[in-house]
């Protein structure tokens, strides 16, 4: 519907999984998309993952949108100014920041208290998770407070105080709602929003991998894993990012934590399949689990 038409959007961590979803959806709207990552054709990051950049900005750029794939790890701050430099020149604006950079799964170890996590990769998963974000949104910002109207998503995992199952994973995502949080204090003067936003259970190409299916088969996963059967695809979410993207009164949503399951029942949208995915609901009646 390019309800987006003319607008310019940045996706920090487009590679895969929520990022190439939400790539994907703005794309489709419309939006000139720069997706951004370390996995590229010329070599893979230390996720060592098949998925590139250059697919997603070419599956974006199908949707109708124009994707543009840049090499950036936004780690180095040199590399994220050079990036924002580069958009101010070719279009002088910035009107939507994904910070959705992670890559800490190789990092996370689960069911061990923090004292006998590795200590270096727990730091550098902090690193990886937040301080890219930060990179991301101080070199972003400048550009973006140019237009009033602009919107700040922080990608997170689980909105509400419940524990994840490792300290350092936990600390990440709940830091990363406390982003967003700040962030809108501080952007509000400029009239640019900023909000966090989860994901239910991702059908990400990492899980779908991991189950041994395709995203054409993967309810045969659910004999695998009951919990599956409320699974969402990326698309969702990506849905989710261009309502809020779209709503001219989104600025009264700033500061705030939202999910996929939350925003498809307020603004209509559906999963690819028609269906609206509700993992919180789904987890509170069969795990006991409050993730609202």
């Amino acid at each position: 519907m390019n309800e987006l038409d003319g607008k310019v959007a940045l996706v920090a961590g487009a590679t895969r999984g929520a990022g190439r979803g939400i790539a994907l959806a703005l794309a489709g709207a419309g939006a000139t998309v720069y997706v951004t990552g370390r996995s590229t054709r010329a070599g893979a990051s230390p996720m060592g993952r098949p998925e590139t950049i250059e697919e997603t900005a070419e599956l974006a750029t199908a949707r109708g949108g124009d994707a543009i794939a840049v090499r950036v790890d936004h780690s180095r701050p040199p590399e994220v100014a050079a990036l924002i430099d580069r958009i101010r020149a070719d279009h002088g604006r910035l009107d939507v920041l994904v910070n959705d950079v992670w890559g800490g799964d190789p990092l996370t170890e689960w069911d061990v208290p923090f004292f006998r996590h590795d200590l270096d990769n727990g730091l550098a998963l902090l690193r990886q998770a937040v301080e890219t974000h930060i990179v991301t949104s101080w070199h972003a910002a400048p550009l973006m407070i140019e237009r009033p109207g602009g919107l700040v998503v922080e990608v997170t995992d689980a909105i509400s105080a419940r524990y994840r199952g490792s300290f350092f994973y936990d600390l990440a995502k709940s830091t990363v709602l406390r982003l967003a949080t700040d962030t809108a204090e501080e952007l509000r003067a400029f009239g640019v929003a900023a909000v966090a936003l989860t994901p239910g259970f991702l059908r990400s190409e990492a899980v779908l991998d991991h189950f041994g299916v395709t995203a054409e088969r993967w309810r045969d996963a659910v004999a695998q894993d009951p919990h599956f059967a409320a699974s969402e695809t990326p698309a969702y979410i990506g849905r989710a990012v261009v309502a809020l993207a779209t709503d001219p009164d989104v600025m009264r949503r700033s500061g705030g934590a939202f999910a996929t399951w939350g925003l498809a029942r307020e603004y209509g949208f559906t999963d690819v399949d028609g269906t609206r995915p509700d993992w919180a609901a789904h987890a509170r009646e069969t795990l006991g689990w409050d993730l609202d």
